[in-house]
């Protein structure tokens, strides 16, 4: 009968002996799954604080690349401005340049012009080539302007002056020749034989002598000297047989007989 109150103590102590491992093994099961919570959390915080660092790195390497592009862009409108500048130096330069050369060549051509109004300048006239005076070579062109323009009067009076003040000249033999038809073209045919025979006599070789011949048979047949003429024709033909002049003399000949 004194047992029968032990058994529910029993019980109840063998009861609380079996819940125990279980009691135990869910308790264990907690802590880890709370270990694991706070391993993951503590993961989470970490890739957290790398990312916020990354994100610090990041936003400082763009802050950088900006001032980098802020400076390069700086340079780059710094190296327009520069280029730009010396873009325009040296348009500047250039027209400078382009200046002093048209300024030097007006200055040499200055002076080409000054030299030949006053050195002597080479010239060469009717297969000759001589050294004539600024003066002598004006003087004679003036002369030849005249003859050319067909005032006979003006021409005579032109080339007569020339062979007066430049009786030794280069253009002398020549001068003497225009002067001769000068005079031919005024009608003074006596003056012109004279100097078409002259001019002959002192230059027989000139290229001009054989025209020289005919002119003064021309000159004398208008002066009505046929004999004269014919004289003077024959001279041509035997003295310059080559000549175009002697071709024309040969029918002049041939007209007179």
């Amino acid at each position: 009968m004194r047992l029968a109150p032990r058994f529910p103590a029993l019980a109840v102590a063998l009861a609380a002996a079996l819940a125990l491992p279980a009691a135990q093994a869910q308790l264990f099961a907690d802590n880890d799954a709370r270990r694991a919570i706070l391993d993951l959390r503590k993961q989470v915080e970490d890739a957290a604080r790398a990312q916020k660092a990354l994100d610090a790195q990041l936003q400082e390497e763009i802050t950088s690349l900006r001032r980098s592009l802020v400076d390069l862009n700086n340079q780059i409108e710094t190296q327009r401005a520069e280029m730009a500048t010396l873009r325009g130096s040296n348009e500047q330069l250039a027209r400078e340049l382009s200046e002093l050369q048209r300024r030097q060549k007006d200055i040499a051509q200055g002076v080409e012009e000054r030299i030949r109004k006053i050195e002597p300048q080479k010239v060469t006239l009717d297969g000759r080539e001589f050294t004539a005076e600024v003066d002598e070579k004006r003087q004679y062109d003036e002369a030849v302007a005249q003859m050319r323009s067909a005032d006979f009067p003006a021409a005579v009076a032109a080339f007569q002056a020339f062979l007066k003040r430049w009786p030794q000249s280069g253009y002398a033999d020549t001068a003497r020749y225009w002067l001769g038809n000068a005079q031919y073209g005024k009608r003074d045919y006596k003056e012109a034989i004279a100097t078409f025979r002259a001019f002959v006599a002192a230059a027989p070789q000139h290229p001009r002598a054989p025209e020289a011949l005919l002119a003064a048979a021309n000159a004398q047949v208008e002066a009505k000297d046929t004999r004269a003429a014919r004289a003077t024709l024959d001279q041509l033909v035997k003295t310059y047989p080559q000549s175009e002049a002697a071709v024309a003399g040969r029918e002049r000949l041939a007209a007179l007989k």
